[in-house]
């Protein structure tokens, strides 16, 4: 469940014109700024940003970006983007990263998305960029990576909930045998991760568990260990995005805030996508592996309008 408290009746205009208030005089309302879009749906802030341009003939995302700084409008311009947008510019900075690519962040849009937010963030990439997703994260990977990632934001997976039973115990057998071998970078394991829907794949992690006593994903770290090599770090983060995004993300959450120095990036990256999601769902999941709320542990680790930001969007109410 979402954690945004949004309006049922609002006016694009009227909103529009208090942002524009607020961005102008001596120094930017930067509260004014998070009472209106800390509280606006998608939908909302896409009317708002329509208007705001026939209204001043001027971008808002760009007016924000030229009136705002740090890790606050980093977040702000997250989340005025369009949702498919958005994952188009988080993919593309995580990928042309120089030093160590943030192929988890392309594998929790390939993976945790659904067949259709995939296609229009495909679609999106090319919009911006001018080229394909695909063609990126192949051009900035190499070997077994690039065929995984290219496999994964490359599916249209089905969508439904039909199971095969005996397709899932006989792909759990195939994968079994991939990791006893350590031929984690088998055609098949990418085969059967990338291409069956998320409800068969689901069924044929659970068949592996009921099979081997173990998770694929604790069998796949005992194999690779934390050293395992980037090829099996990756494999195990689509196969826990696939299988529990909501757990996936609430150790997201705590590692980016319990690491010396929090990962405001990761930190963001999550409160921003899931809000209007499942991030209410993901608070339960921290609470219950942290016994500190998330709102907590967030406001101890930022300050300032970024924190007053992301606890907004946490659901906090003003």
């Amino acid at each position: 469940m979402a954690t945004i408290v949004a309006p049922h009746d609002f006016s694009a205009v009227e909103d529009a014109e208090s942002l524009n208030k607020a961005c102008k005089g001596w120094g930017t309302n930067e509260k004014g700024i998070i009472s209106i879009l800390g509280h606006r749906t998608a939908a909302q802030r896409q009317q708002i940003r329509l208007a705001y341009h026939e209204l001043y003939q001027e971008d808002l995302v760009k007016r924000l970006e030229s009136e705002l700084s740090g890790d606050f409008e980093k977040a702000v311009y997250r989340w005025i983007l369009d949702p498919a947008d958005r994952d188009a510019v988080l993919a593309n900075v995580a990928i042309r990263k120089l030093v160590n690519p943030d192929y988890h962040v392309v594998l929790e849009i390939a993976c945790i998305r659904s067949p259709e937010e995939l296609l229009a963030v495909r679609r999106a990439y090319q919009a911006r960029y001018k080229h394909s997703l695909e063609e990126d994260v192949a051009a900035h990977t190499t070997g077994d990576i690039r065929k995984l990632l290219v496999a994964l934001v490359t599916a249209f997976r089905y969508n439904g909930y039909e199971i095969n039973a005996r397709l899932a115990k006989s792909e759990a057998g195939i994968l079994h045998d991939a990791i006893k071998d350590k031929s984690f970078n088998h055609e098949e394991v990418i085969r059967i991760v990338s291409t069956r829907s998320k409800a068969q794949v689901m069924a044929t992690f659970n068949c592996y568990r009921d099979d081997q006593g173990t998770s694929i994903t604790k069998k796949l770290l005992g194999e690779g260990g934390d050293h395992g090599t980037e090829f099996t770090k990756a494999l195990r983060t689509a196969i826990r995005c696939l299988n529990d995004s909501k757990k996936y993300f609430e150790k997201v959450l705590r590692n980016a805030i319990k690491r010396v120095g929090t990962d405001e990036d990761a930190l963001t990256r999550v409160i921003v996508t899931r809000a209007e999601k499942d991030l209410k769902d993901i608070k339960e999941y921290y609470y219950k592996r942290n016994s500190v709320p998330l709102e907590e542990a967030v406001a101890k680790d930022t300050s300032g309008d970024y924190k007053d930001f992301l606890l907004t969007l946490l659901g906090k109410e003003d």
